[in-house]
């Protein structure tokens, strides 16, 4: 596992970086990712606005920050995303901000499709869902605890919603964002501090 987490820290982004590469790309007319489509390319497109808009308004809870700044190791949270995921566009810049919250926490973004090796570890239900969180003891690598695709209230709403239509179609993404935009990145928080907390318990 460790000279998995190696490589892929080797071929990681930082939060910025990888901004720029999903910016780069789309002027190419291309998302990130080993499959291209037209398709890929509007949610990429889309989540452009959404990152940049998130980057402004998201704010870290006090009770977050306060347990976040009691963290005595050092710790790399190391993010699976892609550029085309509704999902990360939501969850990515959250974890960014409470990472930049203090210096104890180094974040890395690795692509998903450039990584297969990691997601391999980490999948959920047998798929390569994301983003997925991994968070690492910064001196020894060792793998602490994972967090991701979404947190539990986006969750249950897609498995309410394939439960009720069978299928989770671009009504049930509508009501996806609809329930992020009305979170303000809260559950996230919360529930990303309480997986620290448990860690260290």
């Amino acid at each position: 596992m460790i000279n998995t987490i190696k490589q892929a820290l080797e071929n990681s982004f930082s939060y910025s970086e990888y901004r720029n590469e999903v910016t780069s790309l789309i002027a190419e007319g291309k998302s990130t990712g080993h499959t291209q489509t037209e398709d890929l390319l509007k949610y990429s497109e889309l989540n452009e606005t959404r990152m940049n808009r998130l980057e402004k308004t998201i704010q870290i809870l006090d009770g977050v920050q306060h347990k976040l700044q009691n963290l005595e190791k050092n710790y790399i949270w190391l993010v699976l995303s892609e550029g085309w995921c509704g999902d990360a566009a939501q969850i990515v810049p959250v974890i960014h901000k409470m990472a930049a919250a203090l210096d104890k926490i180094d974040l890395r973004i690795a692509l998903r499709d450039d990584n297969d090796a990691l997601m391999q570890q980490f999948l959920t239900n047998g798929g390569k869902a994301i983003p997925k969180l991994i968070i690492i003891e910064s001196a020894t690598l060792e793998v602490l605890s994972d967090w991701g695709p979404r947190p539990q209230g986006a969750k249950q709403l897609i498995l309410d919603y394939k439960a009720a239509h069978g299928v989770v179609d671009e009504t049930a993404k509508i009501e996806l964002q609809k329930w992020y935009l009305h979170d303000k990145g809260i559950s996230i928080q919360n529930e990303i501090v309480e997986l620290h907390e448990r860690v260290l318990a």
